[in-house]
């Protein structure tokens, strides 16, 4: 297994302890992301973790109302562990390190709220969609709680460095392990790796709700071949798992922007249930970990066996 964009030090200033680590935004920037690839990619899938990041830098947590603990409650924690073993199956892992409460690639790029500013933004940005107004844009207002993430407002300028040194980037990279796949493959799959809070929250469309073990989005059949969620459907209730369809998560941006099954280009969103792996309220690993870990691998797996010919593009 390989590390694109990172070398192994790095890899263990991020890993060594887990949490806000206070770096500077240089160091952020250096490394904002890394992508694992097996020996030989043999896939046409990539995984995708966008919201798993845990480097927080040093002027964010200056301009944060919040305390180290609450400014987490928007992390994926440990996804791209969780999903890290499918690696070995022949399938590139794209992992942030950036925090979602930093910025969040599973947006539109300029998807920005007016309050949080001092001053006008241009006419390109869009400060009108539902998750602007919910307080989860491509820089959130809020964390996953509720809870206001800053206690003054923001420049644009500092929104653009953001978006010009991370997002881009980021989906820059996104796009070209995907039009990679298809070169190979005449078909691509994008598997956006995802968690949830065990019960819903108050801005949740299910508030107070005890959610179900896992729920796949696919956009409501609009983002992939029917065969990937009905495959992933079946490999995880047979595992176990409650798994549900498109309820409460039907798929972010990443799943809207990149499933184009008619194309042969593919998307399924996977959201896991964080109590069945960590400890919410300390954000903290379980033992349990280890053990979905493993059926995640068992989940690529299945998916791998998939015969292509459903997937490719008919062009």
């Amino acid at each position: 297994m390989t590390l694109i964009h990172s070398q192994s030090q790095q890899k263990a200033d991020f890993y060594g302890s887990d949490g806000v680590n206070g770096k500077d935004r240089k160091g952020l920037f250096a490394t904002p992301f890394d992508v694992l690839v097996p020996e030989k990619v043999t896939l046409p899938f990539v995984l995708n973790s966008p919201h798993s990041g845990r480097h927080y830098p040093a002027e964010f947590l200056e301009a944060s109302a919040l305390d180290s603990l609450t400014i987490r409650r928007s992390e994926d924690s440990f996804v791209d562990e969780l999903f890290e073993g499918a690696v070995a199956l022949g399938l590139p892992l794209l992992r942030a390190h950036f925090p979602r409460a930093y910025l969040d690639v599973n947006r539109e790029p300029y998807e920005l709220d007016p309050s949080m500013f001092d001053g006008p933004l241009p006419p390109h940005v869009n400060s009108t969609s539902l998750r602007v107004s919910g307080g989860l844009g491509t820089i959130a207002r809020i964390v996953g709680d509720g809870s206001e993430i800053y206690h003054r407002k923001l420049t644009f300028a500092d929104a653009s460095q953001r978006i010009n040194s991370l997002y881009k980037p980021y989906h820059a990279r996104l796009r070209s392990l995907l039009d990679d796949a298809y070169a190979h493959h005449r078909c691509a799959v994008l598997i956006d790796c995802h968690s949830m809070p065990s019960i819903g929250g108050l801005l949740d469309q299910d508030p107070g709700a005890d959610r179900p073990d896992i729920v796949l989005g696919d956009r409501y059949g609009t983002a992939c071949a029917p065969v990937l969620i009905h495959t992933a459907e079946q490999t995880l209730s047979g595992l176990g798992y409650k798994v549900t369809r498109n309820n409460p998560y039907a798929g972010g941006f990443n799943t809207e922007q990149y499933g184009r099954p008619g194309h042969g280009r593919h998307a399924l969103q996977i959201e896991l249930n964080r109590s069945l792996y960590m400890d919410e309220n300390r954000v903290e690993r379980a033992d349990s970990l280890a053990k979905v870990r493993g059926h995640m691998t068992r989940l690529a797996t299945a998916l791998s066996e998939i015969d292509l010919r459903f997937l490719r593009s008919p062009v």
